[in-house]
């Protein structure tokens, strides 16, 4: 039997050595879902958002390793609500107090090896950001109808609505959480 997940917190200055490796994980996790490439999200473009989100300070990562082999990871930063939601979104968002906060979140990415899946690593990984990080609010990004959102519906998450980053991108599920910090 496998060893039990262990976590690990990494920081930005960690990236340029685990990117193939998250990359490779973060395919791995999205290969039965044909609909993540359609809306283009490819493995380049993960490295490219990785690669840019790590240039802040504020970036956490954080993996889970068994049997010494890399088989999920979640990443995230403090951010404000301008930046996390866009200006035309930021005044729509609710409660009032997630779009004037200053202790906002965002988680990334958070992906887990199918082989993993369903075992509490997601929970694990997402907990460990939030401890890490310390909002008073996360918010993150869903495909529409995607496996995960089970995970976040479990969580606690609450659809906040569509949220599109640019002209002819996909529209996703913004999603957030009050934390209990």
């Amino acid at each position: 039997m496998p060893d039990s997940p262990t976590l690990r917190r990494y920081g930005a200055g960690d990236v340029p050595l685990l990117l193939d490796t998250l990359v490779d994980t973060w395919a791995d996790a999205h290969a039965d879902h044909p609909d993540v490439a359609g809306a283009g999200f490819t493995p380049d473009a993960l490295r490219r958002q990785i690669t840019g989100h790590a240039r802040r300070d504020d970036f956490t990562l954080i993996t889970a390793y068994a049997d010494g082999h890399l088989i999920g990871y979640g990443y995230g930063f403090r951010c404000t609500p301008a930046y996390w939601y866009g200006e035309d979104l930021l005044p729509h968002i609710t409660p009032e107090d997630a779009r004037t906060t200053d202790s906002l979140a965002g988680i990334c990415e958070l992906a887990v090896r199918p082989g993993w899946q369903g075992q509490g690593v997601g929970t694990r990984l997402h907990q460990a950001l939030l401890d890490a990080i310390h909002p008073r609010w996360v918010s993150l990004l869903a495909m529409p109808g995607a496996p995960a959102q089970r995970l976040y519906r479990r969580l606690g998450y609450q659809n906040a609505g569509p949220y599109k980053s640019k002209p002819g991108g996909p529209v996703l599920d913004l999603l957030l959480l009050r934390t209990v910090f």
